[in-house]
């Protein structure tokens, strides 16, 4: 292995720092562990996992050399995930007062629709695209990676959210039937709303 067990304890970090970072994903494990415990939360985890593989292999495979590359690409893709962070946060800003519905496309029941529901939302997750694509190169020379080096790091990639997002589901179905009324879920709507819009503002300057 090139890389050194100290480089992956700080990948490993950098990786529970993005899943402590409010985003599309917190919202739809909340969103399935209150209207199905943690049976309906925990294949979406699992979708998100499965889905974290995908972008540090595209990294790896030279994505984030053509976008430091090309002048000004970042700084785009940072703008645009603002905005998509901004709007997620006005619309649940907007419907601060809507209950979830278990029959949403989010929240659908089965293992199969939770765990599709997982890969979409990392998929398009703003937030996961900025960090492979732009932190990661900054833990590992990606030109000197090794076929086990991108096994610790696939590996690794794929074990902290998903244990961070069982976690999170654990936790949530512990207390949903408490977190269930009207106004509690108004607030939860209103707090989540601003963490999004503050992570939005944050986006350009990070």
């Amino acid at each position: 292995m090139s890389v050194s067990a100290w480089d992956l304890t700080l990948y490993a970090g950098g990786l529970f720092v993005l899943f402590l970072t409010p985003g599309p994903v917190w919202l739809a494990v909340m969103a399935r562990a209150m209207s199905g415990g943690f049976p309906a939360a925990w294949p979406l985890a699992l979708g998100v996992a499965c889905g974290d593989i995908l972008w540090p292999l595209v990294a790896v495979a030279g994505v984030s050399w053509i976008v430091s590359e090309i002048a000004g690409l970042m700084e785009v893709l940072r703008w645009v995930a603002s905005a998509m962070f901004l709007f997620m946060g006005g619309m649940l800003l907007r419907h601060a007062d809507a209950r979830i519905e278990a029959n949403s496309a989010l929240t659908r029941p089965g293992l199969w629709a939770g765990f599709v529901a997982g890969i979409a939302v990392i998929l398009g997750n703003p937030k996961a695209i900025l960090f492979y694509m732009g932190v990661l190169p900054g833990f590992f020379d990606l030109t000197a990676v090794t076929h086990l080096d991108i096994f610790a790091i696939v590996v690794l990639s794929f074990l902290v959210p998903l244990v961070g997002n069982l976690c999170m589901a654990g936790l949530v179905h512990r207390v949903r039937w408490h977190i269930t009324s009207p106004a509690t879920l108004r607030r939860i709507n209103i707090v989540s709303g601003c963490l999004l819009i503050g992570v939005g503002c944050l986006i350009p300057f990070v």
